[in-house]
Order: C-alpha cells, then sequence, then structure tokens
C-alpha cells in the first residue's frame, strides 16, 4: 500500500493527550537524572531504560490489571533487553508532554507509538517505524449520514470531534471543516459515548483504535479505514520511538533489532495482540516520514 501512494505526513501535532493514571509517580524521580556519555554504555549500565508513556490503548498504558503494557512498551521490553539493558520502567505523562520531557530527562525514549513528521523531527530523532496507520470514523450503526471521509464530513455539514493534539484535526481543516467547530474530547472511549448519545455525529482517529473501541458498542460502527487527502496527496502515518538529537548510538542499535524483527515477522507477532494486522505492517523509513 505505501509503495504506491506518496507519503507526507500532515504537519498537524499528532494524537493523544490523555494522562496516565498508574505509574505516574516515576516521573519526579526520574526529573533529576542526567544524561550524560554514550547513551546505550549508560543505560547497560544502570540496566534500566525510563520509557515515557502516554496512556491510550493499544499504545501504550496500564491495563485493569495494573500492569504497563501496549505495542510500543511490549516492543521496548524486548528489544532493550537484547540490547544488554534488563528492565523498563514507565514514566507516565501526557501525550503533548512527551518531546519535552523526553528532551529535559525525564525520560530516555519515547514509546508511545508516537507519529512520526517533519516538525517533531527537528526535535528528535527516531527509529524507523514498527507501524503504518489510517484514519477511520467511530458514527452511529449504520453510518447513517454515509460518512467514509473528511470531505463527506463537510458535504454533510456533520457534527465531528477528535482528541486533542490529533492529526485528525489538521486532516479536517484541511478538507475544509471549520476547526473552531470541531469538539475536542479526552480520547476515543470519549469518542465513542458522544457519538452514542448523540452529541456528535463523528468521531475521528486511527483506524485501530477506532475499530477496537466499538467492538462492544451495539450503537456504533467503525468505518473503513481510509487515507486523508491534503494538496492532492493520500496521508499515511507511521509510528515509532523518539530519541533525544544526541542518542542516535541508541537509535539506530534500536534500529538493527526492530528490522531483525520485522524480517522475522516477530514483529507482527508481537503486536497482533494489540490489534494491529499485516495491513499496519510496514517498509516505510523515518527519513521518509521526516520529509
Amino acid at each position: 500500500m505505501a509503495g504506491t501512494q506518496r507519503i507526507r505526513p500532515f504537519g498537524a501535532p499528532r494524537r493523544r493527550a490523555l494522562l496516565l493514571t498508574a505509574a505516574g509517580a516515576f516521573g519526579a524521580a526520574a526529573c533529576s537524572r542526567v544524561a550524560s556519555g554514550n547513551a546505550l554504555d549508560r543505560l547497560r549500565s544502570q540496566r534500566t531504560v525510563r520509557l515515557g508513556i502516554a496512556g491510550e490503548v493499544p499504545y501504550g498504558y496500564v491495563d485493569e490489571q495494573g500492569e504497563f503494557t501496549g505495542e510500543a512498551p511490549e516492543l521496548a521490553k524486548i528489544i532493550f533487553k537484547r540490547l544488554g539493558i534488563e528492565h523498563v520502567q514507565p514514566v507516565a505523562t501526557d501525550f503533548a508532554s512527551l518531546i519535552p520531557g523526553l528532551n529535559s530527562q525525564q525520560f530516555d525514549v519515547v514509546s508511545a507509538g508516537m507519529y512520526i513528521n517533519k516538525e517533531r523531527c527537528e526535535q528528535v530523532v527516531f527509529a524507523d517505524p514498527e507501524y503504518q496507520m489510517l484514519d477511520a470514523f467511530i458514527v452511529r450503526k449504520g453510518n447513517p449520514k454515509d460518512l467514509r471521509s473528511y470531505e463527506d464530513v463537510v458535504k454533510a455539514g456533520a457534527r465531528l470531534a477528535t482528541g486533542a493534539g490529533y492529526a485528525e484535526i489538521g486532516y479536517a481543516v484541511a478538507a475544509g471543516y471549520p476547526e473552531k467547530d470541531i469538539v475536542i474530547l479526552q480520547d476515543q472511549v470519549a469518542g465513542l459515548n458522544a457519538v452514542e448519545s448523540g452529541r456528535v455525529d463523528v468521531f475521528a482517529g486511527t483506524a485501530l483504535t477506532t475499530r477496537e473501541v466499538v467492538k462492544k458498542s451495539s450503537r456504533a460502527e467503525s468505518t473503513e479505514p481510509f487515507a486523508a487527502v491534503v494538496d492532492g496527496e493520500k496521508q499515511i502515518d507511521g509510528g515509532g520511538f523518539a530519541f533525544r538529537p544526541t542518542d542516535t548510538a541508541l537509535r539506530d542499535a534500536f534500529n538493527t533489532e526492530l528490522h531483525t524483527m520485522k524480517k522475522s515477522g516477530e514483529l507482527l507477532r508481537v503486536l497482533r495482540r494489540f490489534g494491529f494486522t499485516e495491513r499496519e505492517m510496514t517498509t516505510l523509513t523515518a527519513e521518509e516520514l521526516c520529509r
């Protein structure tokens, strides 16, 4: 899929601003630690890597049993162990604070499935994406307004909601939807509730999160995934781990292990438990997405 489309992620900040209530206490202790020297050697010596996460299923969260999990944290546990770093420690923050927290030493790596785009690449260095993602809508059962793209939402005059910091805001605006009219909600669960109650007609999010959140709903459904169109170009986003600009050696070592997992099929096996499919696997690179 990616090979047939020109990839140019839209410049809006990427999604997710849900506070993670568990594990937040790790953050204060982490603030005082200052990275120095070669990051990989330092982390091996410390035997612990601090992961900045923001609580969104399925990317990085604490589950009902109080366990630290998600596609990115589970991937981190495997890769960092293979790099000789035995322990991973979650540092919880809201999504908008992930990059500032990384660059101010609150944690060592952002492990939140963060979308890679040009603006973020000016602040951090990314590993290659572990997944690619299209958008989808949460709509009422039967999709009564036949909403399958942002252009459809504009034409129908539908009431649109999405999450704080989501790239979907920029995609909707690019299609002609007034930004001031977009309803900003906490997360996809709030979006589902808003659609079911009739407060809004549609909630825009990633294809994976929308299809997962509607599974137990009898009043709402997820539309087929689609690529948003900006300036005539289809958008495919990719999510990956972020590192401080000085930590390229750590990023490169991470990439080596990631590519080994991609080639063997292990990456899909790890991510499949969180709802990812072959459709979300990608050969995109961070360099492509940073352009």
